[in-house]
Parts: structure tokens; sequence; C-alpha cells
């Protein structure tokens, strides 16, 4: 089970990763759109790692056994709870987008989330 600090350290680290990779993949630096991937990017990790934390979910906090991509439940949970935070927050702030943008936003903080989650923390 990771701490509440470790949690929140690695939100911080998903947030960078998923501007950097809002910025130069998705190529949009405005702040209707960071801004939403911000909150999207803290969230969705914090989200479920504290679902994880108050039912002691330690099952879903073991690694796959493969060495160059050890992922968990736990890591791909928070990539997809990131994703669909970043959707449904771009799509509130953002209502007349083309929904195909929105959703590769919404893939792009969700996949930096997942990556973050198994290599950085």
């Amino acid at each position: 089970m990771i701490s509440w600090a470790t949690m929140l350290y690695g939100a911080g680290l998903s947030v960078l990763a998923a501007v950097v990779a809002v910025v130069v993949v998705g190529r949009d630096r405005s702040i209707e759109v960071l801004g939403p991937v911000v909150v999207a990017a803290f969230a969705g990790p914090v989200g479920w790692n504290a679902v994880l934390h108050a039912t002691h979910a330690r099952e879903f906090f073991t690694d796959a056994p493969v060495a160059v991509f050890p992922a968990s439940w736990q890591d791909a949970g928070s990539g997809v709870v990131a994703l669909a935070a970043a959707v449904v927050v771009l799509s509130l702030v953002r209502p007349n987008a083309k929904s195909s943008r929105t959703l590769l936003l919404g893939a792009i903080c969700g996949v930096a989330a997942f990556l973050v989650d198994i290599y950085l923390y």
C-alpha cells in the first residue's frame, strides 16, 4: 500500500508528464486545455489510489512479471481514471470542441499518468 505522500508525489509527476505530453504530442498550449489536463492528471491518480487505500486493496499493486513493462492494476487504474477525468473536464470546459480531439487529449493525459505510475512511483 502506498502512502498519501507517495500518492501526491506521483500525482504531481503525472501532472508534469501530462502537460508536457499535451504540449508536445497534442500540440496544444491553451489554458482551456492545460487547465483541465492539470486537474485530471492530479485528481485521477489521487482518486484511484485513495479508493485502493480506503479499501485496503493490496492485490492491485502486484506488478506484471515483465521486466520492461511491469504494469499493475493499480497503474492501469490511475491511467483510466485520469483519462476519464480529462474527457469529462475538457467536455465541460470546451463543450463545442470536436469529440475526437477531446478524446485524444484525454488519452494523452491517461497514458502519461499510466506511464508515470509504472516507472516513477
